[in-house]
């Protein structure tokens, strides 16, 4: 069960944190994946390590904000592989600030990186997946967007957004067979979360909070990838799947 051998596999913002995390899943699944950021160096360590260990993996270095790169990317995929059966659109940036000094250009950025890049590579991925009524794509959300917190208002607005989107194209295009979901990944080790994890209250507080008594391992976040990638998952479609240690479930 859960084998991807065969399929090819788009993985947006996958040199560090867990969209390499969701890659290397689904590389060890068997699919051969293509890794996204915008930083080519890194991709190409990312690209060597999954070689390394047999596994098959490529490198596409873009900004995710570039559509028009975006979409070349999807369709030079297509043209050198003969298809794109999954895409992971996992691309994401916060920007912390109360509200009344948060500035639009970066409620802006925000919302382009998380939502709008987000888009723009459905619609290609869906065009390409279509004629072949076969494809998974996977979002990557947040439950921020079920349980907000300060300081963080374009993050919460652009996950919030893409759980919508989520549902929206699951309805879409479910005729041609294509399935749409969403991880909405907890509280997790990541570059991003620095920051946090440096704050000992904040920390405590997860940890606490959270009914697991921890933040997410890595490890833990590719394996929800992997199954909705996968044929067993043929008939899920419009999920929004929280991995967090049981956060949202508690009050």
């Amino acid at each position: 069960m859960f084998d991807l051998t065969s399929k090819i596999a788009l993985v947006t913002g996958a040199s560090r944190g867990l969209g390499w995390a969701m890659a290397q899943s689904l590389a060890s699944a068997g699919a051969h994946v293509v890794l996204n950021a915008r930083d080519g160096a890194a991709l190409a360590e990312r690209t060597s390590e999954l070689q390394a260990k047999g596994l098959f993996g490529e490198a596409a270095a873009f900004d995710v904000n570039d559509s028009d790169a975006a979409e070349a990317c999807v369709a030079d995929i297509v043209a050198r592989h003969g298809q794109l059966d999954i895409l992971v659109a996992n691309a994401g940036i916060n920007h912390r600030s109360p509200i009344g000094s948060f500035e639009r250009d970066d409620f802006e950025r925000v919302m382009g990186t998380n939502l709008t890049s987000v888009w723009v590579l459905c619609k290609a991925a869906a065009k390409a997946m279509a004629p072949r009524r076969a494809g998974r794509i996977i979002m990557t959300g947040s439950i921020s967007a079920l349980n907000a917190r300060p300081t963080i208002s374009a993050y919460v607005a652009s996950k919030g957004a893409v759980h919508a989107l989520t549902r929206q194209l699951a309805v879409e295009l479910a005729p041609d067979q294509i399935t749409v979901n969403c991880i909405a990944p907890g509280f997790f080790a990541t570059e991003m979360n620095t920051p946090l994890l440096a704050d000992e209250k904040f920390n405590d507080w997860v940890c606490k909070r959270t009914p697991a008594g921890r933040w997410g391992r890595l490890q833990e976040i590719g394996p929800a990838a992997v199954f909705l990638a996968s044929d067993e998952a043929s008939y899920v479609t419009g999920l929004v799947m929280p991995v967090d240690g049981g956060f949202t479930a508690a009050m």
